[in-house]
């Protein structure tokens, strides 16, 4: 692939999961291929008692400074994988022009956690109990503002909420900005952090969620044939894109291509996918078609994979149905949880680490799918390829769908 200077490229990679709070660690769990989740103590007594809980360390002390004490831990989480990520990209926030610079940052649920505490102190002890600064904790958009503010970027600052596609939405966004001339520079991605009872709850009650208490690290398995719902998780990724010759100008270095980019809705049913996958299809044949690609060149499939009945049907019958030439395939929600809203971007970025390591992590707890399914699922060991083309899936209730073409970055000339 030639450098096209207008072609949107990564240029920094930021990340905090529960598989690792860095690049590196992400990576190393990957390709472990073993789940992460693990039981949790604030979810002791409720019908399932476990999730993914992030390695996240000491965020008040990542994040620093006094405005740290207006944040909800999804905000502090995306903070410090946006700086983490503009640090990757070799940007100095002190030195960019900030009006050319935006944010998109999609978060699902917001500071739930912090709402429900209020609620509590409301409930017990009157009006005057409730924080001043509650508002501003639980709002969806308060990371991509305070990203924003910490980073010293005046453009478009947005916090598209598509659910379990915010995040994968979110890079779908940045690469219009950047094409439109809008911006020069967009950190974009995704965070979440709503490991409560009250969501546990929710999410157990419909259907949702696996019942594996037994064996938490076992109990996501994306295409299995005994899977049973999804484990929840949390977390943050952010990536920096810009345009090729920008950072050709700069002499910065591009890690890998988002050659192109589809969404579509189902209008079918608030939580269940169109079984017929038909807004999931029409998502990967527009980013196909952006991308300027044929079916044929994709050789990996980065799949929503959610563990959960409904969705891993359709989306097997959907890559079985386009590419018949079997991509290898892979799931990182069997190592990491569902993280909701951070789910497409964390996938993003391994989509991207795929391409430049030319090694495919395995679905976790998969030992084969069905073979009917007709996918060539990557399991027990990761797999040596050298990828050049692939595509990462997302999926989210509400019947959002988008998928994000990614293409190995050429060499600089």
């Amino acid at each position: 692939m030639a450098w096209d200077g207008a072609a949107t490229v990564v240029t920094g990679l930021g990340l905090v999961t529960p598989a690792g709070a860095d690049e590196h660690a992400f990576w190393a769990g990957l390709c472990a291929g073993t789940g992460v989740a693990r039981h949790c103590e604030e979810l002791a007594g409720l019908p399932v008692d476990f999730a993914c809980r992030a390695d996240a360390g000491d965020l008040d002390e990542a994040v620093g400074g006094r405005a740290v004490f207006r944040m909800a831990r999804f905000v502090k989480m995306a903070l410090v994988a946006a700086r983490r990520a503009v640090a990757d990209a070799g940007l100095r926030p002190d030195r960019w022009d900030g009006g050319r610079v935006g944010v998109v940052l999609g978060v699902g649920v917001g500071g739930v956690s912090v709402l429900v505490d209020n609620v509590r102190r409301l409930d017990a002890d009157g009006p005057l109990a409730v924080s001043p600064l509650l508002v501003p904790m639980m709002m969806p958009n308060a990371a991509a503002g305070e990203v924003a503010i910490d980073l010293r970027a005046h453009g478009p600052s947005l916090a598209p909420a598509t659910a379990c596609a915010s995040g994968a939405t979110a890079l779908a966004l940045a690469r219009d900005l950047l094409r439109s001339g809008q911006c020069d520079v967009v950190v974009a991605g995704g965070a979440e952090s709503v490991v409560t009872p009250l969501v546990v709850t929710a999410f157990a009650g419909m259907g949702a969620l696996s019942v594996r208490t037994g064996d938490p690290a076992a109990a996501s398995r994306p295409f299995a044939a005994d899977r049973d719902g999804f484990v929840l998780g949390e977390g943050a990724a952010v990536l920096v894109l810009e345009r090729a010759g920008d950072v050709r100008a700069r002499g910065g270095r591009a890690r890998a291509v988002l050659a192109g980019a589809g969404a579509a809705t189902d209008a079918h049913h608030p939580t269940a996918p169109d079984p017929g996958g038909r807004g999931a299809q029409r998502a990967v044949e527009a980013a196909l078609d952006r991308a300027g690609w044929a079916a044929r060149d994709v050789d990996h499939i980065n799949a929503h994979g959610t563990s959960t009945p409904l969705n891993d049907a359709m989306e097997s019958a959907l890559i079985a149905r386009l590419f018949p030439h079997r991509p290898s395939v892979t799931a990182p929600k069997g190592v990491i949880g569902h993280t909701l809203a951070a789910g497409g971007a964390i996938e993003a970025v391994a989509t991207v680490l795929t391409l430049e390591h030319g090694l495919v992590p395995p679905i976790a707890n998969l030992d084969a799918p069905p073979a009917e399914s007709g996918l060539d699922c990557v399991t027990k060991e990761p797999r040596r390829q050298r990828v050049e083309r692939a595509l990462s899936h997302s999926f989210g209730f509400g019947g959002h769908n988008v998928a994000l073409a990614f293409q190995r970055a050429p060499a600089p000339r």
